[in-house]
């Protein structure tokens, strides 16, 4: 049923909130109860000045009669719906009616809303398991903080039984028993204590206590990779002087700075965004447009500004190892921060295939499928040399698209094998901790 057909029952719905009686709203809004009710039950169409008297009279502003409710209302339902019918054969219960969700959501607002914000917080959670994952299993400070605590209680415990013997100790060692487990206890505290706080952090996954890289990563993500100073004749001295950073996140930062200095002198942001007017996002286009390397351009389109569409693009580059060097992650394609990412990305083959622009639409697995438009290249770094072979650096552009501009058969990608449920897939390395069903 449309929604503009349903402005009835969400009049009825509404007048039995207000605790009204038909007949009451009929005689208050000047028409009989009989006509009332054809409109109650969608039989004839409401508008103008009767709609308008009667949301005055329940208290209501006529689009929530008219409109009901809102569209994201409307799409967080048909994806639960989605999601169910996604869910392993044989489950429980009959599917969702589709078909009527509009009408369920005019009719019931309440028990819509509800249901879509059970879904939200759903889908919350599973993020959440899934970076507390990534991070139980390849996360190698909490690897090491673990291996500390297990050794801290090992060694009070082993010291406790020495004392709880009912055998007679010599008041030197029993003072050093003492003494040890005294220090062991305070270590075991603040290496707990340090283990909450580098958990708590896991809802900004920029932000790490840990590695110079992650450091990195946070104070890129804290600046929104995005520098005016540096735009403008500044110097990275200028934008590292107040950063308390340590010194080799000082000397990564040193050169990611000076790449973004020579990246704003060689594509100035006022040409980038005259060329992403005329040509697009595409970064070939944009490449031919300003005579700049496809590389730069997308590093450039990754330091766009706010105000400019910086949340449109995410960027991840890699060595000629595959690791990850950049990580600017877009909302719905987490880029890993431990182990190694999806072998199929882009990002990765480009490296077979130096100085070609690859496009690939992805879509990311999982309960909620995201969809992308990816640019890969992999290029030389440094000067050519004799006999000797170029050393690559690849560069991965992803721009978020919808179902309806994505083909027949994107590509299925995922962040990691440990937490990727596509079972069928020729590049998994380790198994996952999701069942598949989604």
């Amino acid at each position: 049923m449309a929604r503009d057909t349903l402005t009835g029952s969400r009049i009825r719905e509404r007048r039995i909130m207000a605790g009204m009686k038909q007949s009451e709203l009929a005689r208050i809004a000047g028409i009989s109860a009989s006509y009332l009710n054809l409109i109650e039950h969608n039989r004839r169409r409401i508008g103008g000045k009767l709609l308008l008297s009667i949301s005055q009279i329940l208290n209501v502003e006529p689009s929530l009669l008219t409109e009901g409710a809102e569209a994201t209302l409307i799409a967080t339902l048909r994806e639960a719906a989605q999601d169910r019918g996604r869910a392993e054969d044989g489950a429980a219960g009959p599917p969702p009616e589709t078909a009527l969700l509009e009408e369920f959501a005019g009719r019931f607002p309440g028990w819509a809303w509800l249901l879509a914000d059970g879904q939200r917080r759903i889908d919350a959670l599973e993020r959440t398991v899934e970076t507390l994952t990534d991070r139980m299993t390849h996360d190698p400070h909490l690897a090491a903080s673990l291996h500390e605590m297990l050794s801290t209680v090992t060694a009070i415990r082993s010291t406790a039984s020495i004392l709880a013997e009912p055998a007679e100790i010599e008041p030197e060692w029993r003072d050093r028993f003492h003494r040890n487990l005294n220090e062991d206890s305070k270590r075991l505290a603040e290496s707990s204590q340090a283990l909450v706080r580098y958990l708590d952090t896991v809802d900004d996954v920029s932000s790490d206590l840990g590695s110079p890289q992650e450091e990195v990563d946070a104070f890129l993500g804290a600046h929104a990779w995005h520098f005016p100073a540096l735009e403008t004749g500044g110097t990275p001295d200028d934008v590292m002087r107040d950063n308390a950073l340590g010194s080799v996140s000082r000397y990564l930062v040193r050169q990611v700075l000076d790449r973004y200095v020579a990246d704003a002198e060689a594509l100035p942001m006022g040409r980038l965004l005259d060329a992403l007017e005329q040509v697009g996002p595409e970064p070939l286009s944009l490449s031919l447009r300003t005579g700049c390397d496809p590389a730069r351009v997308m590093r450039r389109l990754a330091s766009l500004p706010d105000s400019a569409g910086a949340g449109w693009f995410g960027l991840a580059a890699c060595d000629a190892s595959g690791t990850l060097t950049m990580r600017k992650a877009p909302k719905d394609f987490p880029l890993p921060r431990y182990g190694a990412a999806c072998a199929l990305w882009p990002l990765f083959t480009a490296l077979s295939r130096p100085n070609v622009v690859l496009s690939q639409e992805l879509e990311q697995t999982g309960r909620d499928p995201a969809m992308y438009q990816a640019y890969a290249i992999a290029q030389p770094v440094g000067t050519p040399q004799l006999n000797r072979d170029p050393l690559l650096e690849a560069h991965m552009l992803l721009i978020p698209r919808v179902a309806e501009e994505i083909g027949d058969a994107p590509l299925r990608v995922g962040v990691s094998c440990r937490i990727c449920p596509r079972t069928d897939c020729e590049g998994r390395r380790e198994p996952s901790i999701l069942d598949g069903s989604f």
